[in-house]
């Protein structure tokens, strides 16, 4: 079986040579000591995108609903662990029965008086 060889031609092949960058401006003179000790600008200045509210904030409804989101994931997640639990007994006790064994299923007996 013969191997086939991609066609190639020697203008596939061009080595560039690779130039810096160099700035469009003179490079600049270092800065001196005393003026590196300035604070810097308000350049991390969010407040200009904000918006102006019609209403002041209300800390205390904003809580209000992160407890109420809280106690809805914490029961969301408890109803999620019981199903879990529920389906893994169902599967090991059909599981059980299909395997024909007689004693699955745990019978709680109640006294009698």
């Amino acid at each position: 079986m013969k191997t086939q060889r991609p066609i190639t031609s020697e203008d596939e092949h061009v080595v560039l040579k690779f130039r810096p960058r160099t700035s469009a401006q003179p490079t600049a003179k270092r800065e001196e000591p005393a003026r590196l000790a300035r604070p810097a600008q308000v350049a991390n200045d969010l407040s200009r995108y904000e918006k102006p509210r019609e209403e002041p904030d209300d800390f205390r409804q904003r809580m209000l609903a992160n407890v109420a989101a809280f106690a809805f994931t914490v029961a969301l997640t408890a109803v999620g662990i019981w199903l879990a639990m529920s389906i893994a007994d169902l599967r090991k006790t059909q599981d059980c029965v299909l395997m024909g064994r007689r004693d699955c299923v745990k019978i709680s007996v109640m006294p009698r008086n």
